[in-house]
């Protein structure tokens, strides 16, 4: 442990009617006493080692201070608990809360590793290496899953796509006129079960910024989609995408995959040469009230590069603002399912926008903390933010009839791991001391005996 000559201290002489002396002088102690939550849900999900297996070790052995699980682990902890890169690792070397994260003696254990390890450990990443961890990933997730839902009536898979500004000279960063800026363009893929409201992160990808938004899907798809039915294989499986997606070879293998699917489409000349009528009706009904209204119909459509013609749902809407003139706004839905138009669009396909709010969350973690130069290693930061994410999503689970279960991440990190401790050592035990007067003491014991302790 390093040792410090001087302790930092200020008074404040006038705030009160004594002097106030803070001082940095209690020993043994870290403001992430909470994160023990985290270690708890690793060990129920077995991820972080799943993923350290899929890294190769070449380093020469006499020289190895910090094995590469480690590396991979202090990163992912520090992500969670909000410490977004590595240059806090010098802060954080001798934090005895991240020390026992990694099975180290809180007090007299090894330092952690600096930041030009963790550097040289993100940018040593080869392309098999990437493939295996976003497998271990996929893989971790999906098991979790099927040992806690053993019965599984349909499973929702989601593909989104969001922008990731970068602001230096990564490689493959280019301008995305759409979002008007320089940015890398991830693609991400959830999955719900039955009418459970949250959705599980299990795979991500980093593409360049100037990507379309079918790029990387099918194959990402592909993958989702065989592990799902390997573990899963009586239960229906729906896919949502939004209308960038939608492109003839991944129609044809949902068809081929004998899975439920409801596609965006982009709208053209013929789709609103058909939809034509509803438009008009839309158009009447909206005149009569003077408000939006809208329509809902279906249409057979082939595209000239599709092999066949498929059921096309129309939301046939025509806007009404305050100053403004009415703007019709038809929206397309390629789908296999049966069922009324309305039902398919409102019910099935619309609530895929709750996406955006996981995706909001992964900013939490540092997801778009891309700034290495090499495109690789930036590939490797999104899958530690990921699985930052998915040992949050655990601890989400794990809180289920609390105020935590719908928790946003920062609320989670805030509440239930930045909590204030001092770690204290004897032969027999290890002993965290938290704060008597912490307000959400006993959520924070109901869910630390959910994940595995046992009632002091």
């Amino acid at each position: 442990m390093r040792d410090s000559t001087t302790t930092p201290c200020v008074l404040f002489e006038e705030l009160f009617r004594r002097p106030v002396t803070a001082a940095f002088d209690v020993p043994s102690a870290s403001s992430d006493g909470g994160a023990i939550l985290l270690k708890a849900a690793d060990r129920r999900l077995g991820l972080l080692s799943r993923m350290a297996e899929a890294l190769v070790d070449e380093r020469q052995r006499g020289k190895v201070r910090h094995a590469l699980g480690d590396l991979l682990a202090q990163r992912v902890y520090g992500l969670a608990l909000g410490h977004e890169d590595a240059n806090d690792a010098a802060r954080l070397a001798d934090d005895p809360m991240h020390k026992l994260l990694l099975g180290r003696d809180p007090v007299t254990g090894d330092a952690l590793a600096s930041q030009p390890t963790l550097s040289r450990f993100e940018n040593d990443v080869t392309r098999g290496e990437l493939l295996r961890v976003s497998e271990a990933l996929l893989e971790t997730v999906i098991e979790r899953h099927r040992r806690r839902r053993r019965k599984v009536r349909r499973i929702t898979v989601d593909l989104d796509v969001t922008d990731d500004p970068t602001h230096g000279q990564q490689e493959l960063a280019l301008f995305n006129g759409f979002y008007d800026t320089w940015c890398y363009l991830p693609l991400l893929a959830f999955v719900s079960f039955d009418r459970e409201r949250e959705q599980y992160l299990c795979a991500a990808a980093l593409r360049p910024g100037n990507a379309p938004t079918r790029a990387g899907a099918l194959p990402m798809l592909k993958r989702v989609l065989g592990q799902l039915q390997e573990s899963f294989p009586k239960t229906r499986i729906l896919v949502r995408l939004d209308g960038g997606f939608a492109e003839p070879e991944l129609l044809e293998f949902l068809d081929e995959a004998q899975v439920d699917y409801v596609v965006g489409l982009a709208k053209n000349l013929v789709l609103e040469r058909l939809a034509g009528l509803a438009m008009f009706v839309a158009g009447a009904e909206s005149e009569a009230s003077g408000e939006s209204e809208r329509v809902y119909t279906e249409l057979t459509y082939a595209a000239g590069t599709w092999s066949r013609a498929r059921r096309v749902v129309c939301k046939a809407e025509v806007l009404r603002h305050e100053g403004r003139e009415p703007k019709a706004n038809p929206r397309f839905v390629v789908t296999n399912l049966a069922g009324s138009p309305r039902r398919i669009y409102e019910r099935v396909y619309c609530p895929r926008g709750d996406a955006e709010n996981r995706i909001k969350e992964l900013f939490d973690v540092a997801f778009d903390r891309t700034s290495c130069f090499r495109f690789r290693a930036n590939q490797f930061r999104l899958l530690l933010a990921a699985a930052a994410y998915v040992l949050l999503q655990e601890l989400r689970l794990v809180a289920h009839g609390t105020v935590w279960a719908r928790a946003q991440v920062a609320t989670l990190r805030l509440q239930l791991l930045k909590i204030g401790v001092q770690v204290v050592t004897s032969v027999r035990r290890l002993v965290l001391k938290l704060p008597a007067a912490f307000p959400y003491r006993d959520g924070w014991c109901t869910i630390a005996i959910r994940s595995g302790a046992s009632p002091g």
